[in-house]
Parts: structure tokens; sequence; C-alpha cells
């Protein structure tokens, strides 16, 4: 299904540019207003993470959903999944989060959950887009919404975040540096943590609208390794600019990855028997991670690349845990939607339990060297069709067997196609990648 607007999550772009303008803003609010509203409920919910474009885009939504006679509820900087949670607990229609994730101050957008908090289905995304080129109109004015700002929405935040590991869990015996990405986590993370007894050393929690995500959060971790091993802290933990990301640092200062930790919560739920059948992965999930589940005898399916294809996936299989390479998590037993703090405390549990240091628990999945190599396209064209192509692939995938595998995949955003290699030897894996690339380039060259 096309879509004008909506990407594969929610709106996004540059500010000033369209559709990242008040006008359109003000449009949104109305038309997710009077979709919203048809089913019944008329109460929604708004928060932010902390870009200084946020203050507008807050006041544009507001009055495009009062005026079609929705109720707003104001939550002010708090972290994407917070919204997920809230929207539920409120029993709102829908929870709209403004953020641009992990992107700079520049960048913001939109997205929408349910009232299940859940993203929304293209279904949704398509009436809603049906109605924003539409000309507006407005309810009565006894009918318009009326808004009102939710004081203690960061506590019940909280507490839901502290409620998802078991209350036995202390955290006091570890030393933990935070980097909340100068974004929506800066007032939450390093309180939880605390409040669950650990010693907490927060780093970018000084936002100024225009510093999220800026050598910080979990897309630069350079801070946060230089922190852990000035203090000798026993790990650190960076979220991205809206808290849905998760990235750790281990005592050594070695990175903990998104593939790592998905390893270790899997790894600890099918320890204590509750895996609930497998664990769902991407097509760009480290091999070694495919190899370790196969370890431990956990099925093990990859999902094209995002969040939104790993949650259908896990939903299809009535599975819980998967995620991305980048950090994004899913716990559905403990959250409706990946959530940085919450999959923070399931690793921390984890470690807790048995007794090891964070750089023992990842040691149990070794990751293969991996080669990328980006081949540009001159013009639009299905280079990976190919039989020469295939016939390269296929020959590669012969000499890996059983300890590797190979990846061609056409970017989203540029006119690329990406060679990438896995396998147990590294020399060997970039030759095999150059093959391949080769091949690729001379099918273009003779395009």
């Amino acid at each position: 299904m096309g879509k004008k607007y909506f990407g594969t999550d929610g709106i996004r772009g540059t500010v000033g540019q369209s559709p990242i303008t008040p006008e359109f803003m003000l449009k949104l609010g109305w038309a997710a207003g009077k979709v919203f509203s048809e089913q019944g409920n008329t109460r929604m919910l708004i928060g932010k993470d902390t870009r200084i474009s946020g203050y507008m885009f807050e006041s544009s939504l507001e009055a495009g959903l009062v005026a079609a006679g929705v109720d707003v509820l104001m939550l002010g900087p708090m972290p994407t999944p917070a919204i997920a949670y809230l929207a539920r607990t409120f029993r709102s229609c829908a929870g709209i989060v403004i953020s641009a994730s992990h992107n700079p101050f520049h960048d913001n957008g939109i997205k929408f959950f349910s009232g299940k908090g859940q993203k929304l289905d293209d279904e949704m995304e398509a009436a809603i887009e049906a109605l924003i080129d539409q000309p507006m109109d407005m309810v009565p004015s006894a009918k318009l919404g009326k808004t009102r700002r939710v004081e203690d929405a960061r506590g019940r935040y909280i507490e839901f975040c502290k409620g998802t590991i078991d209350r036995s869990v202390s955290f006091e015996d570890l030393t933990i540096v935070v980097d909340c990405a100068n974004g929506a986590t800066y007032k939450m993370a390093p309180d939880v943590l605390s409040e669950l007894g650990a010693k907490v050393v927060p780093i970018g929690v000084e936002p100024n609208g225009l510093n999220i995500n800026l050598d910080c959060g979990s897309t630069s971790l350079g801070a946060l390794r230089r922190k852990v091993l000035e203090i000798g802290a026993d790990l650190g933990v960076a979220f991205d600019g809206d808290g849905d990301r998760l990235m750790m640092v281990d005592h050594a200062g070695e990175v903990v990855d998104g593939d790592e930790l998905i390893y270790i919560i899997a790894k600890n739920h099918h320890e204590n028997g509750g895996i609930n059948g497998g664990v769902v992965g991407t097509l760009m999930t480290n091999y070694g991670f495919e190899l370790a589940m196969k370890d431990m005898g956990v099925e093990f399916l990859r999902a094209n690349v995002g969040d939104r294809y790993v949650m259908e996936l896990l939903k299809e299989r009535g599975w819980f845990i998967g995620g991305e390479s980048s950090g994004h998590i899913l716990c559905l037993d403990k959250t409706s939607t990946g959530d940085g703090i919450v999959s923070a405390l399931q690793v921390l549990s984890a470690l807790v339990e048995s007794g090891k240091s964070l750089f023992e628990l990842k040691k149990g999945m070794s990751k293969l060297p991996q080669t990328m190599i980006n081949v540009r396209l001159p013009q639009k064209m299905d280079v990976i069709a190919s039989e020469r192509v295939a016939a390269s692939v296929a020959e590669v995938e012969a000499v890996l067997e059983g300890r590797g595998r190979v990846l061609l995949r056409a970017s989203g955003t540029e006119p690329l196609i990406r060679v990438m290699v896995e396998g147990d030897v590294p020399e060997e894996v970039g030759a095999l990648a150059q093959q391949i690339a080769d091949v690729v380039e001379s099918v273009v060259s003779c395009a």
C-alpha cells in the first residue's frame, strides 16, 4: 500500500521542509483526531523528546486535535515507549510522539501508538492520510476538545519500568554510567536505576533543545566508553534521543550491541524455561547470533530490517523476544513496543541473577567477522536478479556453508546495492565480499 507521508516509522524529515511544518502538523492532528474519534473514544496523549521544535509542533497538533473534538493529555518530554504505555493505562484512543529518534535536532517527526500501545497498521495510516489533504472543518464550539497536562506521568512510567523485573533483584552492587543522549530519558532512566539500588553516574542529561544525540547516546558511544573506563564502572548504558533504542558498554570499554543484548535476554529466559518459542532478528542480525540460538536449541527467524517487521513476525508466531543490531529490542512479555529502559533492566537482571559481568555474559555469543561493500548504481535497476550475480552469490554461499552467509540488498535511501558477507575467517570474508561486489559492478557497467 503506497503512502504519501508515513514511512516505516511514522513521519520524519527536516524541520521547516514539507511535511515537517506547523501547517502540516495542524492538519495531521485534525485528521488523526477525526479518524480516531470515529471509534468512539475522544482522548489522545501527546509526548515529545527534547528537541527545540517540539514546542512548536506540540501546539500545532494540540490545536488540530481540539478542532476535531478530541480531548488532549499533554505529557511533556517523555520516552517514546512511555507514551505507548500511558496510551494503554489512560484508556486513550491513541498516543502521539513528537520525535525524530536518533536523528539530530534539526530533524523531527511524528509517531502514533494505538490505545493498545502498538504502532498503527497500514489501514489506519492510510485513513489519516486520506483526510490530510481534505479541507479542514471544525466541530461546533460546544464540542471542542479540552486540554490538560498530566503531572504524574513521569512517576507512573518509572514505576512501570521497575515492575518489569522481579522484586528480589537489586542493583546495589553495580556502578552504572547512563548516557541519556540529552534526550527524552534524561529525567527517568537515572531515577529508575537509582531506585533499584545502582550507583548511577549520568551523562547526556543536560538537554538544551539543540544537543540531542550530539556526540552522545546509543549512536555515539565514545563519551560513554571514556567515562566507564575513567571511573572503573561495571558497565555503561546508552539510549537514543527518544529512548526506544539501547546499547551498552562493558567494564573493559567494549561495545555490547543489540544482537549481544538480545542474546543475553534470550539465554536468560531459556535457562529459566520461559523462551516461549523462538527469537526474531532481521536480515542484518549477525550470523553468530543465529549460531548461538542453534546451539541453545532455540528457533530463530529473520524479518526485514525495521522493528515493525520484527514485531509483525513475533505476533504472527506468538513469540515475545526479538530486535535489531542497532539496539531496538522487543520484550513483548514486558511491554507492547521497543523500550530502551525496560530492555536494559532485563539485561541487568540477567547479569545479577547469573553473578557474571556483562563482559562474561556476552562471551556466550561469538560475533562473526562481517564485511559490507556498497556498490553505487547510476540508475534504478534490479541488479540482484541478474543471473551472473545470483551465480556469484551461490558460489560464495557454497564456500561458507554452515559457517557464514551472504546478503545482498538494495538501500532504501540511496542508489546502492549493499553486499554483505559474514564468516569465521576475516580475510576470507573480505575477499569473498569483494568477489561478489566485482560481479555486481561488472553487471552494472554492462547494463
